[in-house]
């Protein structure tokens, strides 16, 4: 599968995951760079005239994508994730990016995209496959109700996408029910994807090739040799994928040790296991986990 969940700067060796050098320096010149003053904007608009790949592989970014790897707390470090930034820098930049926001007046909208519910950015629609928002109605009033619908339920102002709306009690209802059925049938996990072959890489073999004669003529205080070693790293990237199934099986496994069959809604456990969740047209929900696997219930 595709490197989607994995923060960039890090990279999956041998089951384990490691901090990726070349990688992990543009993250730590991001946090230094904002933090002496650089915009958001500004270091996105950089990385873009780069050409380097984001977290969807695109040399496409924006302020939104910069701020957040910005607080991004796994560069912290955890018990998956060794640490890439200081916990005083960390810090620093959230403190400059408070002050920024008081500054520019922004403040989280109801409805707006950067408030964070649960199902935030897993939910996605089975017809046209854009994402499912989260919309508050008649906010702050006994009435107030919310509701999931499809990012383009509503397009230039004609109803474009028919897929259902959802509640947060349906999803979690559909949720408890796949979890009790993958309890009752711990032998599902075995269920592995499928290995996709690693893509030959020209551009990569090409670059090796050049700083490989480097290195056999000593020329290692060579300018060019940074500069190769960096466009070495984005060819590398650009392709990079991650035969994580077999890991990833096993933090799942560690998720639901000793649980019990589930009776009420586990955001821990649902952060923990779900990559994504598409919503069909016919009241289904497919649950695809942090492994491959998937399993549908209805809503």
């Amino acid at each position: 599968m595709m490197q989607r969940h994995m923060p960039i700067g890090y990279k999956l060796v041998d089951g384990k995951i490691q901090i990726d050098k070349a990688m992990a320096a543009v993250v730590k010149k991001i946090f230094a760079d904002y933090l002496s003053g650089t915009s958001t904007s500004a270091l996105a608009k950089r990385l873009t005239e780069m050409g380097f790949p984001n977290a969807n592989n695109k040399a496409s970014w924006n302020h939104g994508s910069i701020g957040k790897i910005l607080e991004n707390v796994k560069y912290l470090g955890d018990e998956l994730y060794p640490p890439m930034i200081g916990a005083e820098l960390f810090e620093q930049v959230q403190k400059r990016r408070k002050e920024r926001c008081e500054q520019l007046g922004r403040s989280i909208q109801p409805n707006s995209a950067n408030r964070q519910y649960p199902f935030t950015g897993k939910l996605r629609c089975g017809e046209c496959g854009e994402i499912y928002r989260k919309y508050i109605e008649h906010s702050g009033r006994a009435s107030e109700k919310s509701i999931w619908k499809c990012k383009r339920y509503i397009y230039k102002n004609r109803v474009f996408c028919r897929c259902g709306f959802l509640s947060d009690e349906q999803i979690k209802g559909a949720f408890i029910k796949v979890i009790n059925r993958l309890l009752a049938r711990p032998q599902i996990f075995g269920r592995m994807p499928r290995k996709e072959p690693t893509p030959n890489n020209p551009e990569f073999n090409r670059l090796d090739q050049q700083i490989k004669e480097l290195e056999a003529e000593g020329r290692y205080s060579s300018n060019e040799l940074p500069a190769l070693i960096f466009k070495r790293a984005q060819a590398l990237y650009k392709i990079a994928r991650i035969d994580d199934a077999e890991y990833n099986t096993e933090k799942m496994k560690q998720a639901f040790s000793d649980r019990q069959t589930l009776t009420e809604f586990d955001e821990k456990l649902f952060d923990t296991v779900i990559k994504k969740i598409t919503v069909c047209a016919d009241h289904r929900l497919v649950f695809e986990f942090i492994n491959g696997l998937t399993m549908e219930a209805g809503y």
